[in-house]
């Protein structure tokens, strides 16, 4: 079998062993499932002279949210781990082992993604409405979205895992929230000042937002967005560059970090972080 098949059938079977892990299912739809009862409070309480409640204008720039932070923190948590375990050891001591190795965190990590967003719309839409797939225009607008906001966050993902240990991996989480305040998931941005507006519009998780509401909102709702638009084509610039910068950068750092993987330095690693605890 060739390595990405390997890999392939690794990413098959961690999907299958996450998704029958009470704690990991818990860890994965808590937050979502906190999200979602808050705007389910708030599905009567309209924005402005919209049409469309607070709830309805959040729910697709959560599942964006979804998709950038999870895609990008779930690969990131995982390499860290397993260099500090001496997983990715064991991976590089197998002839392309760490060809199978990154093979089968994408595809787990990908596939774990699109199965959260997928329920999470699926429950959105029961409990509190406004969000439809309606058309195949709107479907295509959705997969290519997912597909392009992939691209763009996992190679970032493997990329900060790669450099970062588990002390700054935590902590990255803080300017990852912050960034979620200010990219209009659970509010329009067009109401945050308008350099927050600049700085949110840099990065992958305004336009995953923007994208999905896209996708599942009517069309008169692009009214009150930046330029009274859903803006698709600087959508596909700004993912696709941050996806073309990773996919280059990514196997540069994931080379290096391999190389530099030994038995010492995971050691090394594990006395640092046993000095953290105690």
């Amino acid at each position: 079998m060739s390595p990405v098949r390997i890999g392939i059938t690794r990413g098959l079977i961690e999907l299958r062993q996450h998704y029958t892990n009470a704690p990991d299912l818990i860890g994965q739809f808590l937050t979502p499932a906190i999200s979602l009862g808050v705007l389910f409070l708030l599905r009567n309480r309209m924005y402005g002279d919209s049409g469309l409640s607070i709830a309805e204008l959040a729910v697709p720039g959560l599942l964006g949210s979804i998709i950038a932070f999870n895609g990008m923190y779930a690969l990131l948590n995982v390499l860290v781990l397993d260099r500090e375990d001496g997983t990715l050891l064991r991976a590089k001591a197998i002839p392309k082992g760490m060809v199978g190795y990154f093979t089968g965190k994408i595809v787990s990590t990908a596939s774990s993604v699109i199965a959260q967003v997928v329920i999470v719309l699926g429950v959105g839409m029961v409990i509190i409405g406004g969000s439809s797939l309606s058309g195949l225009g709107a479907v295509a607008t959705f997969a290519w979205v997912v597909v392009l906001g992939l691209l763009a966050v996992l190679p970032f993902g493997a990329i900060l895992g790669s450099i970062l240990d588990t002390r700054t991996a935590f902590l990255l989480t803080m300017p990852l929230m912050g960034l979620i305040a200010i990219s209009g998931i659970f509010y329009p941005i067009t109401a945050l000042p308008g350099w927050l507006q600049m700085v949110a519009q840099l990065f992958p998780m305004y336009w995953l937002g923007l994208g999905m509401r896209s996708a599942l909102l009517p069309a008169d709702a692009a009214a009150i967005e930046i330029d009274q638009s859903w803006r698709h084509l600087e959508t596909v610039a700004v993912l696709g560059f941050w996806a073309v910068v990773g996919l280059i950068l990514a196997p540069i750092v994931l080379r290096r970090m391999a190389g530099h993987e030994s038995g010492s330095a995971m050691a090394a690693r594990r006395d640092k972080a046993m000095q953290r605890a105690f």
